[in-house]
């Protein structure tokens, strides 16, 4: 998406009554929030592409062996990311987590928050079942696209 022409979906949103805009496009989304009038838009932009792999940085000898991202096919429904940013089982520090494994969850209910560029991202079950397995840590960074919970 080209500067002018979110420009003008800024400015669209700012001297308009809505209070929020999302526009998905082939190369990426948008999503433009309008908190109050005082306030600066927050703006959101969520490239489709797949990301770009980054050579990982060794790990101290001391250090047990990470998991693989991917689960197998056969291991039931992987809930991805929908975004890039930090990964919390929690609402606030200390608080109990949305869901642990072995719970039963309903699709639409919240599992998870995602933190991208100071913005708290609530994600929901996009499908019913029981959680397997939890694939990420609490803090932790992730990727486009990467499973954070496997339902069965």
């Amino acid at each position: 998406m080209d500067l002018r022409k979110l420009k003008t979906l800024i400015d669209l949103v700012s001297e308009s009554n809505i209070s929020e805009l999302e526009i998905t496009e082939a190369d990426g989304k948008v999503r433009i929030v309008k908190s109050d009038p005082a306030a600066p838009m927050q703006m959101q932009y969520a490239p489709v592409a797949a990301p770009v792999a980054l050579a990982p940085a060794p790990a101290p000898a001391a250090a047990a062996t990470p998991e693989p991202v991917t689960a197998p096919a056969d291991a039931g429904h992987a809930v991805k990311s929908p975004m890039v940013g930090t990964f919390y089982r929690s609402a606030s520090p200390g608080a109990k987590p949305f869901v642990e494994v072995g719970d039963a969850i309903k699709e639409g209910e919240p599992i998870c928050i995602i933190e991208a560029m100071k913005i708290m991202n609530e994600i929901e079950a996009d499908k019913s079942g029981t959680v397997k397995r939890i694939m990420c840590e609490n803090g932790q960074a992730v990727e486009f696209g990467q499973p954070l919970f496997i339902i069965e």
